[in-house]
């Protein structure tokens, strides 16, 4: 099922959200690869000045042993100082939260900063780890099994396969 709503008007609302929640030195992380396309329009939206950086989680998911080395992983890249920074964490769809735990490790290897908002796209029911988003712009409902996902980058859709139960 094709269930896409516009995201353009999803973003504009995500953006006025973050805004009260920057800091003069605010930098923005995207998790590849749909969260770095909506970190690029919120960034954008913004006017950061500060350089976008992504993150890869491949290496430190909990489940790596058992599916093996992810065969598009990329390097992380984070432009800037993260000490002491507020960052904004984007990713596309917010589910059992174990992406959001392995993105997390991956920033503070690089180092310690004052405050990391999460900003999602959609946030879906069947969380794992007490972990929830400051910034979301859809919540949705599904049932077991359903999936939904972002595809892009231009342009951004999200498609939802398997039934819904319900929106919020």
């Amino acid at each position: 099922m094709n269930d896409s709503p516009e995201i353009e008007p999803i973003l504009d609302q995500m953006a006025a959200q973050l805004r009260p929640l920057l800091a003069e030195d605010a930098a923005m992380v995207g998790i590849y690869t749909g969260g770095v396309w909506v970190a690029q329009a919120l960034h954008q939206r913004l006017g950061l000045e500060t350089e976008l950086g992504q993150v890869d989680i491949s290496f430190y998911r909990d489940d790596f042993t058992r599916i093996g080395l992810h065969p598009e992983v990329r390097a992380s890249h984070i432009p800037f100082d993260v000490d002491n920074r507020v960052i904004i964490l984007v990713d596309d769809v917010l589910h059992t939260g174990r992406t959001i735990r392995a993105a997390l490790n991956e920033i503070f290897d690089y180092g310690r900063p004052a405050r990391i908002v999460l900003a999602v796209l959609v946030d879906r029911d069947g969380r794992e780890l007490p972990i929830q988003a400051d910034v979301v712009g859809l919540h949705r409902r599904l049932a077991a099994g359903a999936q939904i996902k972002l595809t892009g980058p231009a342009p951004l859709q999200l498609v939802t396969r398997g039934a819904t139960e319900h929106k919020a």
